[in-house]
């Protein structure tokens, strides 16, 4: 789920501050009221509204890893995603699970078009 935009979340805060009941402003702009609480403590503690980092380790393929993987990608259309992660680990140094090539290859959206097993027939 994606956060919701800072400029939703002054307004959420203004509008308490105004006076508008929690309540109200969370059914008004169609948010939770725990999200309601969240901004006007956030913004009573630090000031600012932006969203936080979500938790969890960085990807091994980050953003600037990426341009690395498409290019291996093109190079090597067919190879499995195996062999990808043997490929990457001989050029990189990084040794991947085929699951993480998978994962990297979603997030950059990055498909592979199979070729057939069998030449097509004839009769089509």
């Amino acid at each position: 789920m994606r956060a919701y935009s800072v400029d939703l979340r002054e307004r959420i805060v203004h509008a308490v501050a105004a006076g508008v009941p929690q309540s109200v402003a969370a059914r008004t702009f169609g948010v939770a009221r725990a999200s309601v609480q969240r901004y006007v403590g956030q913004h009573g503690a630090t000031g600012g509204l932006a969203a936080r980092t979500a938790p969890g380790p960085a990807h091994k393929i980050g953003p600037g890893a990426a341009a690395a993987l498409r290019a291996q990608v093109a190079a090597a259309p067919d190879a499995t995603l195996a062999e990808h992660a043997e490929r990457w680990e001989r050029e990189q140094g990084e040794r991947l699970s085929a699951s993480t090539v998978h994962r990297a290859l979603v997030r950059l959206a990055i498909t592979r078009k199979k070729r057939r097993s069998t030449p097509a027939s004839g009769t089509r």
